[in-house]
């Protein structure tokens, strides 16, 4: 796993002496030989040492968050020199995201200057209302903290400001009213809100004024319910992550959830540490015995306690691999799992708490009544762009305030309640990748409305339509969905505009670009004909394409692109002859997009939406036909997954349907070895008949109409 993010110690001492304070209050007491502030040669190292990384592994971005202690000690002056620094370095090699965590204490329009200046997002810890913050959030003279912190909350919600409000970040406490700590949180305006189990371990374990084994679940259900009721105006990041592993999806916290660590510490002194949190372990926790000055972030990264980390559900202890929640908990937070007679191979110390929690989401959530989507393509089509519409709100809801955000969701209303162009938004909004991008937004991997705005002006190109857009393009290349590339002299601001469907942009610089002014800059996407008078768009530029489990091929020249055509129309045609009205089957991929990998990768899906299907350059038109029924029927079901509820989430009956339905995949692929086929087919009958034999109410109707869908293909293999 590729290290992503890196939190930078930029001072090590902190004007708050809260007592749960992960730092100062826990096992690991390292700070006391750290220096006060982080030097300037110490600054330089860490920014070309993660700038060399960056270039080595072809990063697209980086998040680089500033934090202590306290980071605003270090002075507005300080502070300037740091984000100039940081972005004067990574900015030429990826793109850079800032981001700072403070107490809020010392913020002043000062430090707000220079966070606008270099686009910093800024989060603040903030424990609810007045009663909850100062139970521990204190100076060290006792002193209430929490009119300093809404001072500083109410000056970074002003207008100039706005754009850098990241969130709040809440420790949970469960002698605190939880309904009371979130509305006052959810009153201060927040893009999003974090709430934070507080450290603890086997060793140390939480608080418990009920001796209740479910106490923090129960406190963070009560907000979920007051969440979900107010219609979740406000996002709640260890919900969404919940939301989003329960049906598949990845997880958005490293406290929760089985993906891979992708963060690296520097402390002050230059030291490589891991994940802070392990502080409340033991004492040195967290040490790798690693610099800045004598190791690179490659050597960092295959640090064993490093990769303990990445290890996903072999890192977890048997018990936890074993619990049908797993991919939504992920054994929790990796320090919170310590003991100091099996170090790190336990459950979590909150397990109780994790597994109501995740049930009780999964409970409250779960849609049990039909969706169409089941029933044929034209059905999950529909829900697909309606999944997308709704995650197109939500990542603009993200980023309100923001004024390229605001104004390419003003232009989205805008061609959306235009009739006649209703029909091309939404083409664009089933673009499979489109799909990659909400996603990408949604998790914090694009902070820039790039990707969307470019969409939107598609459509305008598409429906002939005058608009107007301005935004920063991360990019030299300026890709349209479902049309084309513009290349670009370098990444910047650019205003796009479209006139009667003519395509133009103008750089700050004053130079102009248009495909018919400079055909050599512009690439059109290919399409490709098919025998049935449809075409499949050969996708082979567009940026977010590369979200297959195998590389996918830089644009192809001309003859590499006529010969995959050909591979292609000669693989459909076969399917075609071998196959006739396999369209109309329920688990057919009618791929509408299609983009190629390299050479040796079969065929394959993504994470991306329905209808992108990525096939190896040298596919054979025979291997082609005998992958597509089982991808087909893969591909419909994580479509269903994603825009369905077809079991409660995290019971036995989802993944049991899972795997009846992967067999009658494999009984159809492996149609001339009679023996593999019998073997899946009695695979795929042991499945159903467990599935048969769940609790009522595990399965949703959906799920239900999709066992029985299987039962009877099964039965139909079988005579």
């Amino acid at each position: 796993m590729k290290l992503q993010q890196l939190v930078l110690k930029i001072h090590s001492r902190c004007d708050l002496a809260c007592d749960h304070c992960y730092v100062y209050e826990h096992a690991d007491q390292s700070w006391k030989g750290r220096p006060t502030f982080i030097s300037e040669e110490t600054l330089g190292k860490v920014a070309r040492r993660f700038a060399d990384y960056a270039e080595e592994q072809k990063l697209p971005s980086v998040s680089v968050i500033l934090h202590g202690g306290e980071p605003l000690l270090v002075g507005p002056v300080r502070m300037r020199n740091i984000c100039a620094e940081l972005t004067r370095t990574l900015a030429p090699v990826t793109t850079l995201d800032l981001r700072i965590h403070t107490n809020g204490v010392q913020l002043n329009t000062r430090h707000l200057a220079v966070f606008k200046e270099f686009g910093v997002k800024v989060s603040i810890s903030l424990d609810g209302d007045r009663a909850a913050n100062d139970r521990h959030r204190r100076d060290r003279r006792r002193r209430s903290s929490y009119d300093r912190v809404l001072r500083a909350i109410n000056l970074l919600r002003t207008p100039e400001y706005r754009h850098l409000y990241s969130g709040l970040l809440c420790t949970v406490d469960v002698a605190n009213d939880p309904v009371a700590v979130h509305d006052a949180l959810a009153s201060l305006h927040p893009p999003r809100i974090d709430y934070l189990l507080p450290h603890s371990t086997w060793d140390t374990p939480p608080h418990r004024p009920a001796n209740s084994p479910t106490e923090y679940a129960d406190w963070l259900l009560k907000i979920f319910d007051r969440w979900d009721r107010q219609g979740r105006t406000v996002s709640v990041r260890t919900f969404e992550s919940v939301l989003s592993t329960l049906r598949g999806g990845p997880s958005l916290t490293e406290a929760m959830g089985l993906a891979p660590s992708d963060l690296a510490v520097v402390e002050t002194d230059g030291s490589f540490e891991q994940a802070d949190s392990l502080k409340t372990a033991y004492d040195g926790a967290p040490g790798t015995g690693y610099d800045v000055f004598q190791h690179s972030f490659a050597e960092f990264a295959r640090h064993p306690g490093v990769r303990a980390r990445q290890l996903g559900l072999a890192g977890v202890s048997a018990t936890c691999r074993r619990c049908p929640v797993i991919e939504s908990c992920g054994g929790g937070l990796y320090a919170h799992r310590y003991s100091s007679g099996r170090g790190f191979d336990n459950p979590s110390v909150f397990c109780s708490d994790l597994r109501a929690f995740v049930d009780g989401v999964a409970e409250r959530t779960t849609e049990h009544a039909l969706s169409p989507a089941v029933h044929g393509h034209d059905e999950l089509w529909y829900a697909q762009g309606e999944s997308n519409r709704h995650s197109l709100t939500h990542a603009v809801a993200l980023h309100s305030g923001e004024p390229d955000w605001d104004e390419m969701w003003r232009a989205f209303l805008y061609l959306d309640g235009t009739p006649d162009v209703t029909p091309d938004v939404d083409e664009i909004l089933a673009h499979p990748y489109l799909s990659t991008a909400l996603k990408h937004c949604l998790h914090d991997r694009v902070t820039t409305p790039a990707p969307l705005a470019s969409a939107i002006i598609a459509v305008a190109v598409r429906a002939r339509t005058d608009l107007k857009l301005t935004w920063d393009q991360t990019a030299p290349e300026l890709h349209l969905p479902t049309l084309g590339t513009l290349a670009l002299p370098e990444p910047g601001r650019i205003e796009v505009s479209v006139t009667a469907g003519r395509l133009r942009v103008r750089t700050t610089a004053g130079d102009e670009y248009a495909p018919e002014d400079t055909p050599d800059a512009w690439r059109p996407l290919p399409s490709i004909p098919l025998a049935d008078g449809t075409a499949l768009l050969l996708d082979d530029a567009d940026p977010l394409r590369d979200c297959y489990p195998v590389p996918v091929t830089p644009p192809l020249d001309p003859d590499d692109t006529a010969l995959f055509s050909q591979r292609l129309c000669t693989a459909y045609a076969l399917m075609d002859e071998r196959e006739p009205g396999w369209r109309d089957g329920v688990n057919a991929l009618l791929a509408t997009t299609v983009t190629p990998l390299v050479a040796g990768s079969g065929v394959r899906l993504g994470a991306h939406g329905l209808g992108a299907l990525g096939v190896a350059v040298d596919c054979e038109p025979e291997e082609f036909v005998r992958e597509l029924p089982r991808v087909g029927r893969l591909a419909r079901l994580t479509a269903l997954r994603e825009t369905a509820d077809l079991n409660v989430p995290g019971n036995r009956a989802g993944r049991l349907l899972d795997e009846a339905s992967r067999e009658l995949g494999d009984a159809t692929y492996f149609t001339s070895d009679a023996a593999s086929r019998a073997a899946a087919l009695e695979r795929a009958g042991r499945a159903l008949e467990q599935l048969a034999a769940r609790p009522d109410g595990e399965l949703t109707e959906t799920g239900a109409v999709l066992a029985e869908e299987l039962r009877a293909e099964w039965a139909g293999h079988r005579d």
